[in-house]
């Protein structure tokens, strides 16, 4: 087996210009290991280090500890020796210490859904000799303070008893804070940060049981397996499941010498960004901190400062601050330490030019050195996507292909919904005001724990600072709301990452969460109020504000345009009014794949003929009642067709069992009987007589119609007619009529014959003529087997995959949801078959249909209508089958737009 080959390398080392690895590695040694290894090959100052490849995480999962530390102990060991000569420091030397960072690294960006350990190869020990090598006590005993509590956490399990204790570590630091007088970290003396080491790991020997450990080996042991483990814990399973991430990818770990931002005023830690992650504007902004570890900017228990004169200058404005306030007390990096800046900007625009991207970046200034700890392809909000790409096109970093392949598909599902009415925020009252930390507009009722984001259907999660164990409610939620933190906390990335809308460092905000109160300027919100954010511009607003529908404009047309020109495989839409074509339209859709007549029925103007329909005893009474159907469905037809106009409109007849129209309600058959002068019992009669034990499988699509030839004729008339009546207004309508549920090719034949003789009497009858086609629904196993035989009769087929899937799983829709959650849990199936389409299984069936269709018909029309028709992965795959068009609601025909460009792109990047 390849994974346990002793041979291969598992450890990857860079630093001082030299790497193993390379940014095209990133499977095996992660996006930060690959990147680690890239800058520091192209001389970019990265601290020294390693990478262990993820087929190290993979191993361990398979074999355990220590058989994963016994194959890796002689490549580490040496890599350490490594960093040792580098940096000229000795691992576990008390008087010329080495101490390294431990981070996790997947092969695609993961923010602190992992562990990190920082300042490991402390001791009591190595803590004097770090604080006499410095000549800096308060700097090696708060860093030593740092290490315990972040070790403890991570690696040794140190957790809040209840949601509403806090960290262990924290409460012991508040009580000391509370006994001294004092409100930040900073203002710990030495003697309080060595009464803090020594009170947490006596609470690390009260809750685990054992001392904590002292050995620098015995803790990067434990440090690399806790990151292991990390890859399987709660939070990372959650943020893979819901971004579609293998669990079989695993971590890689990377360990670093550890350089710090803490040391003093000569010294810093920031996160940079080349350009705007939230609005793609090409701006370099970040933020920083003076004598700060990374967790600091991040935490928001310090105000972070901006990079930029430009970034604190609108940063100021937003807050309120007076220009000279922000200069005494919040200037910028490029005020403060200008030479460096001058660096820092230097090595962004070298990045950004090489990885030919938007990159999240990273740095420390050790008492004026600047070192790059990390850089990756930034997290980005959909409009900020879009931007970048159209202005890196633009820019000549990258060609129209390649811009179209950076956008994320699903990305653009933020820009296709309902945004803040201009005219409602005019009236609106905004209680206080934050930092645009991920643009949306969110309205929703507070809740204050993540755990409960599902509360209310609409929720706002509301919190005094975000961390990794909040993902699934922020996942929820539809808006975030934080009194701390800036624009690169942890809340605001991952937001952005979401496409979240979030609004960070509202310090007006006191929250309260044993009340469950939100104060602000003495006004008390409790849970369950309604609160608006406008995460473009920051403002918190009372109550609900009122929304109206996003347009296809600016950079966003320009992909769509981009889209078209490669394009070779259409999109249409599923659409049931008119309505919902236009908006389909106006989105770009071709055409409509899927129009539900049986939706048009459940009006209440209509389902009563339905029900008459349904009842009638005999022939004449049903098309009695069908014949007060006719008009209302000819009127729906015209106005789809009419938003249509000129393109295609597959139209399905009826398909559901009849017994989802007749009422299951006492009162509502009362009321039934009443309106048709017959009695109670014969209505309960009929219904008891429509009731199946699996109405999916039972009387229903073409069965339907072919009992009740009838239904099918009023159908075909209402088609024709309204197709014939926008003809003589000049509207050219392209009418498909798409028979539903086949399984044998009689069933498809006799339907077919029924809709041409219905067609051909009305033609007669208005001696004029419509073109129109009649093909059929693939969704019964069986009619793709025999689809060459179907193929002789049909126009067309389309696939409707959400049936099919049910057919070929054997899986119902209705109650399959008691048990996938469990086995995609449990791997047993990595994706919901219903929301992404199985290549493996139902995928063959719509090959092997597709290609026997055709071997009778080449010129045959093929496309798909179910749920998948704007699943991106879903998409490539029709493409790369050879379907005419996919056809999806509304909303997602932009992605499928973008994503049948995509696949063509790839597939000629392929030959």
């Amino acid at each position: 087996m390849e994974l346990l080959e002793a041979e291969k390398t598992r450890v990857y080392r860079f630093g001082n210009k030299v790497a193993d690895g390379n940014s095209k590695m990133k499977n095996l040694l992660g996006g930060k290991g690959a990147n680690l290894a890239e800058m520091s090959a192209i001389g970019i100052p990265v601290p020294p280090g390693f990478t262990i490849t993820t087929e190290v995480c993979t191993e361990y999962n398979l074999l355990g500890e220590v058989a994963v530390i016994d194959m890796i102990r002689d490549e580490v060991e040496a890599s350490i020796t490594n960093i040792e000569t580098l940096m000229g420091t000795r691992f576990g030397d008390k008087d010329n210490p080495l101490l390294v960072s431990v981070r996790s690294g997947a092969r695609v960006s993961m923010p602190g859904m992992m562990d990190t350990v920082l300042n490991l190869g402390l001791n009591d020990e190595v803590v004097l000799g770090l604080a006499k090598k410095t000549n800096n006590e308060q700097f090696a005993w708060d860093s030593y303070r740092r290490f315990i509590q972040m070790y403890g956490g991570v690696v040794l399990g140190m957790k809040p008893a209840s949601k509403d204790d806090i960290d262990p570590f924290e409460e012991i630091m508040e009580n000391l804070k509370g006994k001294r007088g004092i409100q930040l970290d900073t203002e710990f003396t030495v003697q309080d940060l060595k009464d803090l080491v020594y009170d947490f790991k006596e609470a690390v020997k009260k809750q685990t049981g054992h001392s904590f450990p002292t050995n620098p080996w015995e803790q990067l042991w434990g440090a690399i397996i806790a990151v292991f483990n990390s890859w399987n814990g709660d939070r990372a399973v959650y943020y893979r499941n819901m971004n579609g991430y293998p669990a079989d990818w695993g971590t890689a770990v990377n360990v670093q010498a550890m350089v710090y931002g803490n040391m003093g005023n000569s010294s810093a830690t920031g996160v940079c960004f080349t350009r705007d992650a939230g609005t793609g504007e090409n701006v370099f902004n970040g933020e920083y901190l003076i004598n700060a570890q990374g967790e600091d900017v991040v935490a928001g228990v310090r105000t972070p400062q901006q990079i930029t004169v430009l970034g604190s200058k609108r940063w100021a404005e937003l807050a309120q601050i007076s220009e000279e306030d922000r200069k005494e007390n919040y200037p910028s990096l490029e005020e403060v330490m200008p030479g460096l800046f001058k660096e820092l900007d230097g090595y962004q625009q070298k990045l950004e030019k090489h990885y030919r991207d938007m990159q999240d970046m990273e740095f420390t200034i050790q008492e004026g050195k600047l070192w790059i700890l990390q850089t990756r392809n930034g997290k980005r909000t959909g409009a900020g996507m879009v931007k970048i790409a159209m202005d890196l096109l633009n820019e000549g970093l990258i060609d129209e292909k390649e811009a179209l392949l950076r956008i994320e598909p699903n990305k653009l599902d933020e820009l296709l919904h309902p945004v803040f009415d201009p005219k409602a925020l005019k009236r609106a009252h905004v209680i206080a005001q934050g930092l645009p930390a991920s643009p949306g507009a969110a309205t929703g009722k507070i809740v204050f724990f993540a755990d409960e984001a599902a509360k209310f259907k609409n929720s706002i999660l509301v919190r005094i600072e975000t961390s990794p164990e909040d993902l699934e409610g922020m996942h929820i939620a539809k808006g975030i709301l934080t009194a701390r933190g800036g624009m690169t906390s942890h809340a605001a990335v991952v937001a952005r990452g979401m496409g979240k809308c979030c609004i960070s460092g509202a310090g007006a905000l006191k929250i309260n969460y044993k009340a469950r109160t939100l104060t602000v300027d003495g006004h008390e919100y409790h849970e369950g109020d309604w609160i608006s954010l406008n995460g473009s511009t920051g403002n918190i607003i009372e109550g609900k504000v009122e929304t109206v529908e996003p347009e296809l404009s600016g950079e966003f047309a320009e992909i769509m345009k981009l889209s078209d020109k490669y394009a070779k495989m259409k999109v249409r839409t599923n659409a049931d009014t008119p309505k919902d074509a236009k908006i389909a339209r106006t989105f770009g859709a071709e055409g409509i794949g899927l129009t539900r007549t049986e939706h048009m029925f459940f009006e209440v103007d209509r389902i009563k003929a339905m029900r008459e329909m349904i009842l009638a005893d005999t022939v004449k009474g049903r098309k009695q009642a069908l014949q007060d159907l006719l008009p209302m469905q000819r009127s729906d037809f015209e106005g789809i067709f009419e938003a249509m106009e000129g393109l295609p409109v597959t139209i399905r007849l009826l398909d559901p069992p009849l017994h989802e129209f007749v009422p299951h309600q006492l009162a509502t058959q009362k009321e039934l009987a009443e309106e048709m002068h017959i009695s109670l019992q014969a209505v309960k009669n009929k219904v008891a007589e429509l009731e199946e034990f699996n109405p999916m499988l039972g009387h229903r699509g073409c069965r339907l119609g072919n009992t009740y030839p009838e239904i099918t004729e009023m159908q075909t008339r209402a088609i024709i007619e309204a197709a014939l009546n926008l003809k003589e207004r000049g509207i050219i309508c392209k009418p498909e009529i798409m028979v539903p549920l086949v399984g044998t090719v009689d069933e498809f034949i006799a339907q077919e014959c029924i809709i041409r003789e219905t067609a051909n009497a009305i033609f007669e009858e208005r001696n004029d003529k419509v073109e129109y086609s009649v093909g059929t629904m693939i969704e019964v196993p069986r009619a793709a087997l025999l689809a060459d035989k179907i193929a002789e009769h049909a126009d067309f087929f389309s696939f409707g995959t959400n049936d099919l899937t049910q057919m070929t799983f054997g899986y119902s829709r209705d109650d399959a949801g008691k048990f996938l959650p469990i086995y995609i849990q449990k791997g047993i199936l990595k994706v919901d078959p219903f929301e992404v389409l199985d290549q493996e299984g139902v995928g063959q069936l719509v090959q092997l249909g597709t290609e026997r269709g055709r071997s009778i018909k080449p010129n045959l029309k093929v496309g798909i209508c179910g749920e998948h028709g704007g699943e991106p992965s879903s998409v490539e795959f029709c493409y790369n089958t050879g379907m005419n068009y996919v056809s999806c609601s509304p909303y997602r025909v932009p992605i499928a737009r973008l994503v049948s460009a995509q696949a063509t792109i790839k597939a000629e990047r392929r030959v």
